[in-house]
C-alpha cells in the first residue's frame, strides 16, 4: 500500500494519522518544526517541540512551533509524569547517547510514544557491509562511519525484543520502503519502521 507523505516524508504521515485530534504532544529532535506545526494546523494539537540546533529552533518559532532549545535527553527529566498524550522521536533514537533511558522517559512523560527509526537491518545494508567488508553505506545511510550521526545500529528485531524485555505494549507497528508500507519480513525489506508504544501492566 502506497502512503502519502508529509514534507517529503512517509513516517510523518504514518505519525500524522496516529496522532489523534486536540492530543498534547511533545516532539524531541523536532528540526525546524515541520511535523509539529503539521500537527497544529491539522489535527489541533497542543504542540511542544525540543530541538538542540539554535538554528533549528530559531526556523521552527518562524514557522509558528512553539520550540525549546536543549538537548532533549535531559530536557526529559523537567517534564512531569503523563503531562503528553504522545511523545514523538522520529528518526532519531539511533543518535541518542542512552536510547533506553530516552525511552523510558518517553513513557514517563507521554501516555503513549511514537518512535520510528532507521531499520539497520535491510537487505541493502546487509549487503553493503557483506560486499565491501566496511561500514555500510546506502541511499539511506550515506555516512562515512567516522561521520555519521548514527551511534546506535538498531534492527526492526532488536526493538521488538527490548519491547518485550521491558514489557512495553507495542500498540501500531507500521514498517515501510519508500512510501509502500511492508508487510512481510520486515527486519530484512523495511526501511523505516513505526512503533506506537505504551506502558505494559505488570
Amino acid at each position: 500500500m502506497r502512503v502519502r507523505e508529509v514534507y517529503g516524508r512517509s513516517d510523518y504521515a504514518i505519525i500524522g494519522e496516529i496522532v489523534e485530534p486536540g492530543a498534547k504532544v511533545l516532539d524531541l529532535g523536532c528540526g525546524e518544526g515541520e511535523l509539529l506545526v503539521w500537527l497544529i494546523e491539522n489535527k489541533r494539537v497542543n504542540g511542544r517541540g525540543v530541538e538542540l540546533s539554535p538554528d533549528r529552533v530559531r526556523k521552527a518559532i518562524a514557522r509558528g512551533a512553539s520550540v525549546f532549545q536543549g538537548d532533549f535527553e535531559n530536557a526529559l527529566e523537567d517534564y512531569p509524569d503523563a503531562a503528553f498524550d504522545y511523545v514523538i522521536l522520529s528518526e532519531t533514537l539511533q543518535e541518542t547517547k542512552s536510547p533506553l533511558k530516552v525511552l523510558n522517559s518517553m513513557l514517563r512523560v507521554g501516555k503513549r510514544a511514537i518512535v520510528a527509526f532507521p531499520n539497520f537491518g535491510h537487505w541493502r545494508v546487509r549487503m553493503a557491509h557483506l560486499v565491501s567488508g566496511r561500514a555500510p553505506k546506502t541511499r539511506l545511510f550515506p555516512h562515512d562511519w567516522y561521520s555519521s550521526p548514527n551511534i546506535h545500529f538498531l534492527t526492526v528485531e532488536d526493538f521488538e525484543l527490548l519491547a518485550s524485555e521491558q514489557n512495553w505494549r507495542l500498540e501500531k507497528k507500521i514498517f515501510l520502503r519508500g512510501a509502500r508500507t511492508v508487510k512481510s519480513w520486515p527486519n530484512l525489506r523495511a526501511e523505516i519502521a513505526v512503533f506506537l508504544l505504551s506502558r505494559g501492566v505488570n
